[in-house]
């Protein structure tokens, strides 16, 4: 058995990316009463979206909408094919955030999924899923993806498969570190070492 390293380059971070599939919609599930709701937003703006994508994914260094160029942005949010929901809890505050892209025929992509790290943990993932695979399972469907990475809650990867996902592939990717550019707190992911 061989092994070898890849050095990464200071200022930049390596994750690792595992891509997941289902073939199958999933059979009814027990669904526990939660204090939650989505909230559909056709054709968000970017900076409310940006807003909620922050809360959700920044403590993760989620940031390649934050990069992204406001018409590139703005192209996937007023899509047709794409449905943003935010979660809102009791008070109507957005606390999390699901992301269907149908924009390949007969697949949906949970491109974001994701609750404020607060609430990790307690079982709204499951209820939020529960959500995502009722609305991405429709008629001409055969395929619902999602992806994740090391950089992610380290409990997303088993998260998926328990909610009857297979894993089809990985890859390694290599990013400049968000943090030392300005665009995240150098606070955030202490899980990550920042090496600048």
């Amino acid at each position: 058995m061989s092994s070898r390293f890849l050095p990464v380059e200071r200022g930049q971070i390596a994750t690792i990316v595992t891509h997941l599939e289902m073939r199958n919609r999933p059979g009814p599930r027990p669904v526990r009463p939660v204090p939650l709701r989505l909230k559909r937003w056709k054709a968000p703006d970017n900076d409310k979206y940006r807003t909620l994508y922050r809360r959700v994914g920044e403590p993760w260094l989620w940031f390649s909408r934050l990069v992204m160029a406001d018409a590139a942005l703005a192209a996937i949010l007023t899509d047709p094919a794409v449905e943003i929901f935010a979660v809102l809890d009791p008070k109507g505050i957005e606390i999390g955030l699901l992301e269907l892209d149908f924009r390949q025929p007969s697949q949906c992509e949970i491109a974001f999924f994701g609750l404020i790290p607060q609430l990790t943990g307690q079982g709204f993932g499951s209820w939020l899923m529960g959500q995502a695979l009722g609305l991405a399972w429709r008629a001409g469907i055969e395929r619902v993806r999602v992806h994740t990475c090391t950089l992610d809650d380290p409990r997303a990867l088993g998260f998926y498969i328990a909610q009857g996902f297979t894993a089809t592939a990985r890859e390694i990717e290599l990013l400049d570190d968000p943090r030392l550019t300005g665009l995240i707190p150098k606070d955030c992911a202490p899980h990550v070492p920042l090496i600048g």
